[in-house]
């Protein structure tokens, strides 16, 4: 059947208020932030609920009709852009939060709603949705749990996955899976649930979710750190983790080189230090009490100096010196624009062999590309180390070339060549330095049993068979 026959089927099932042509999506985004190249689909679908949904994937599952869905366009793998043969799907007229228990601490959210939105409903409420990422205002809860998204706090409150409880997608026929439920123990059967997150679109449209909500933070304390070695970065973490009575909610660390090069490029940043170090790391612990907190992080922070732990510390004393900290962190999102032409990389290790594995490729890329910039940081409670890298002057080629090298000693390390953004088209050819030959073929079953025809993000997660 051709193309012209899909979409003119898909007219007379949805109309012309949900189903967009030719000269209607010109000027739209269809690439996420990948850098991959993309082309403007065949159609925009932008259906208004689940059942639009369903009748959209319904006939193009009848015609074979392959069909990218899209949220806020801000994954970093290639996951969301379309092609030329494509029907993109995109979910931002379901954005409504539909309801807040505050008997169950649950919120009902459409995929469609921004991360920023769901965020600021938990807070009116007097509640919190811990999952937070720098793109907040842009990317939606449905893009969050198809890339099972992490963010800053996962030490403490988990992955994406770990914030539902109960979830609705729609199948490649057009059947919709309605597990909508606010139960915390539910051992009925296989979890679909978490089957659908992460899959990226791969399985099943999300098109809403019950969230999990969290008491609200009292208060913050939040300490910019300096350490001499890799070692005490670890000790570090260990004993807040054991000492700190409320835990630790962020442990960010960054390498001399993230730091150097920030404070050198990016405007405002001021280094909350008068001494350099080998190490930095931005710990923040949420606490219940505010005097009594800021107390015991203070105290604890003494005797992390004094035992020789940490080299230096600034407490923040106000939410402006924490904002300031946090700022330096978050100066990532300046990367497209200071280095257009970088290579990005997001992997995890066992977080004993981080400073071992990120030692070990800094000085393999500095050996074969000397004009190259590295920068190291990541969320070390979590095991996720950000790797950037810049060739002057380097080409497709070269950037293969730093792929291969780097995605080498993850493979080496048995860690992960995707710590929480993702495969989608970016990374399906590594992903077998993750996943196993048996691994493999059960992903390639379940993709066969659910979209036997193939039509649900074609050419992305699995690598070619």
């Amino acid at each position: 059947m051709s193309p012209s026959e899909c979409l003119s089927a898909l007219q007379a099932e949805l109309g012309d208020a949900v189903v967009s042509l030719g000269a209607q999506i010109v000027g739209r985004r269809f690439a996420d932030w990948s850098g991959l190249p993309a082309a403007a689909p065949l159609a925009l679908v932008r259906p208004r609920d689940t059942a639009e949904v369903a009748r959209a994937l319904a006939v193009c599952r009848r015609f074979g009709q392959p069909v990218v869905t899209q949220g806020g366009l801000t994954g970093l793998a290639g996951g969301a852009c379309t092609g030329a043969n494509d029907v993109a799907l995109s979910l931002e007229r379901m954005n409504h939060i539909e309801a807040v228990d505050a008997v169950s601490a649950t919120m009902t959210v459409q995929a469609g709603a921004t991360l920023q939105a769901v965020q600021d409903a938990a807070a009116a409420a007097g509640f919190m949705f811990p999952l937070d990422l720098g793109a907040r205002g842009s990317c939606t809860i449905g893009g969050n749990l198809a890339t099972n998204a992490g963010g800053v706090r996962v030490i403490k409150y988990g992955m994406a996955r770990d914030q539902v409880l109960g979830l609705q997608a729609v199948l490649a026929d057009g059947s919709v899976l309605d597990g909508m439920h606010k139960m915390i123990k539910n051992n009925a059967g296989y979890d679909l649930r978490n089957l659908m997150i992460g899959s990226e679109g791969t399985l099943g449209v999300i098109t809403r979710a019950v969230l999990k909500l969290r008491p609200q933070v009292a208060d913050s304390a939040t300490a910019w750190c300096g350490l001499g070695d890799y070692a005490d970065v670890a000790r570090l973490l260990g004993q807040a983790q054991r000492r700190l009575p409320t835990g630790v909610s962020a442990f960010e660390v960054m390498w001399p080189s993230f730091i150097g090069y920030m404070f050198d490029h990016v405007a405002g940043l001021r280094s909350p230090l008068d001494t350099r170090h080998d190490f930095y790391v931005l710990l923040e612990s949420d606490g219940a009490g505010q005097a009594q907190h800021a107390q015991v992080f203070e105290a604890f922070l003494g005797e992390m100096i004094e035992e020789g732990v940490i080299e230096n510390a600034a407490l923040a004393q106000s939410q402006s010196d924490a904002a300031a900290f946090w700022r330096i962190r978050d100066s990532t999102a300046d990367f497209p624009i200071l280095m257009p032409d970088l290579i990005a990389f997001d992997v995890s290790f066992p977080i004993a062999d981080i400073g071992r594995a990120a030692q070990q490729t800094d000085a393999a890329l500095r050996t074969r590309w000397p004009d190259s910039t590295v920068l190291t940081y990541g969320h070390l409670g979590d095991g996720n180390l950000h790797l950037i890298v810049q060739v002057p002057g380097g080409g497709q080629a070269t950037a293969d070339a730093v792929e291969a090298l780097v995605y080498g000693i993850v493979r080496q390390y048995r860690g992960s060549v995707s710590a929480e953004h993702g495969i989608g088209a970016k990374k399906r050819d590594v992903l077998g330095h993750t996943r196993s030959a048996a691994e493999l073929a059960a992903m390639r079953a379940v993709k066969y049993a659910l979209d036997p025809c193939g039509i649900l993000n074609p050419g992305k997660v699995l690598p070619a068979d």
